[in-house]
């Protein structure tokens, strides 16, 4: 018969096989999953080794890979991406060796300004290109340990997950009869993140002292706004690469509450919408969550953007819904008026630039605006844009046809007939008015010639 000893000691070995079952990770999309820095450690206590396993051969080189596709401004330090290799040749034993010593101070981040849509300024704080590779280092190792336990209804940054999934959830909630979203925002998210309360939550999975000690001196650098050095003494600055996985942790918690309730939500990072079945219970949830958010996890619900509505009259990631049964998905009235802001922008007649570079700029962002977009129902937003596109363009090159020879040379070798070259070059009207009566003249061929890219026939293609 096995003594009692015996028998506790292989309960113990049978528990921590379960706990490494169920936090081992899926691993990073488009890293090798066998690397040892997506390896998730089997208890707590296997983390006072943090640090080395981040500092390891493997995970500095996927590190530094990341951080080279990232690309980026540089820091207040001037040195770019392109430079970073050289800079750790020269650096990065004396950065190893204060790493080890836990006296490593990362240098203040850079505070960029970037307007809202919606008014205001998001506040950002760019690291050094050596913060960064150091941070996206050290999110290696720890994302594996704190993803496996984070809520299946979390989307913002986490492997394996994106906008688009969340998206869908909230769909799918809808068309299971929950038609009223309490639609929460959390003021400055980023830049009111309680520091002691951040730390005690990290601390619960990492033991690694090194390491909570470097989290807390990236939470404590400061920023350099203008030249001049501004303390952080609470938020996380957005920038970085640990800033996203600081937040998810924080927020867990907000996760765990809702799930608790039997709530059906999604969250987005900041961005949380809880579905409801009326108003009634809509109003409820948002008064008790708000005084969960405001008191346990001492942030700010925005009381001026939040709301109990329906679904189709609130935005999510930049989509609506429409009010039918299978709340298909469309495009929120504020992404239209942001993409005709940016168009706008991009083919401004008082920006002067040849068309060949206007066209390629212009192309870059529609690509990357409807690959984001394509889970919209947006055909016949395609098509108009595409046309209102091309105007626009027949108005940029009708204003650099200055001269009314010219008008009459550019026309006349596209095709028009001599008396119509006169008659058109010699129009009174504005570009914009003359973008509709050339439009004959420079029809779809002729863009399609020129290498511009159709919103349609791309929207088509992915769908």
């Amino acid at each position: 018969m096995r003594s009692h000893e015996e028998q506790r000691q292989q309960n113990i070995s049978q528990e921590s096989s379960r706990q490494r079952e169920a936090v081992k990770p899926s691993g990073y999309a488009g890293a090798p999953s066998s690397s040892s820095a997506q390896v998730a450690p089997s208890s707590r206590e296997a983390n006072n080794d943090l640090l080395e396993r981040m500092l390891r051969g493997d995970n500095l080189r996927l590190a530094y890979k990341r951080v080279v596709q990232n690309g980026g401004a540089p820091g207040v330090d001037s040195v770019t991406v392109a430079n970073l290799q050289a800079y750790l040749k020269t650096h990065w034993e004396t950065v190893k060796t204060e790493l080890l010593a836990g006296t490593y101070r990362p240098m203040p981040a850079k505070r960029v300004e970037i307007p809202k849509p919606g008014g205001g300024v998001r506040l950002l704080g760019i690291p050094t290109v050596m913060d960064r590779f150091l941070q996206q280092a050290l999110l290696q190792v720890m994302n594996p340990i704190f993803d496996a336990d984070f809520s299946r209804h979390s989307y913002g940054f986490r492997p394996g997950k994106r906008a688009h999934d969340a998206v869908k959830q909230a769909q799918h909630y809808i068309q299971e009869g929950f038609r009223w979203v309490v639609d929460m925002d959390l003021a400055k998210f980023f830049d009111r993140v309680n520091h002691d309360m951040l730390m005690a939550r990290v601390a619960r999975k990492v033991t690694d002292k090194r390491v909570l000690k470097l989290i807390r001196a990236y939470l404590n650098a400061g920023v350099m706004a203008n030249g001049v050095f501004e303390k952080t003494g609470e938020g996380t600055p957005q920038g970085g690469p640990l800033s996203p996985l600081l937040a998810n942790i924080l927020l867990d918690d907000l996760d765990k509450e809702l799930a608790e309730r039997g709530l059906r939500f999604v969250r987005y990072a900041d961005d949380c919408n809880i579905f409801v079945a009326s108003k009634r219970a809509g109003e409820r949830v948002m008064e008790s969550v708000t005084r969960f958010v405001e008191g346990k996890l001492k942030l700010k619900v925005n009381r001026e953007k939040s709301a109990v509505d329906r679904p189709w009259n609130r935005k999510f990631l930049g989509f609506s819904f429409l009010r039918d049964k299978k709340a298909t998905i469309r495009l929120a009235p504020q992404t239209i008026s942001r993409f005709k802001e940016k168009v706008r922008e991009l083919t401004s007649r008082t920006r002067s630039m040849s068309m060949e570079n206007r066209i390629m700029r212009l192309n870059r962002y529609l690509i990357g605006w409807i690959g984001y977009f394509r889970l919209a129902s947006a055909k016949g937003h395609c098509e108009k844009f595409d046309q209102w596109i091309r105007r626009r363009l027949r108005m940029c090159l009708w204003k650099q046809w200055k001269r009314v020879r010219t008008r009459v040379r550019e026309l006349r070798a596209l095709g028009v007939p001599e008396w119509a070259c006169f008659v058109i070059a010699n129009s009174r009207r504005g570009a914009w008015e003359m973008s509709r009566n050339t439009n004959n003249a420079l029809p779809t061929s002729y863009w399609e010639a020129k290498g511009l890219k159709s919103l349609l026939s791309r929207y088509l293609e992915l769908c």
